[in-house]
């Protein structure tokens, strides 16, 4: 695994969006690169749809020990 994420993406990120498949296949595909979920996710409701929101991090080597 890298030090840092890939394309200078940052160590923590907040995904938000429609409660949808497309929303589950970006936290995937974050997963997928390395990055870790961080608590839990949060849901609301716009009076369209549901939002979502995850917070991902990437693992630091010294949170591993």
């Amino acid at each position: 695994m890298f030090n840092r994420p890939p394309d200078d993406l940052p160590i923590y990120r907040l995904l938000t969006g429609k409660d949808d498949a497309a929303f589950c296949r970006r936290v995937s595909e974050a997963l997928a690169l390395g990055y870790r979920l961080y608590g839990s996710p949060s849901a609301t409701y716009n009076s369209e749809h549901v939002v979502v929101a995850q917070a991902i991090v990437w693992p630091c080597p010294e949170s591993d020990r």
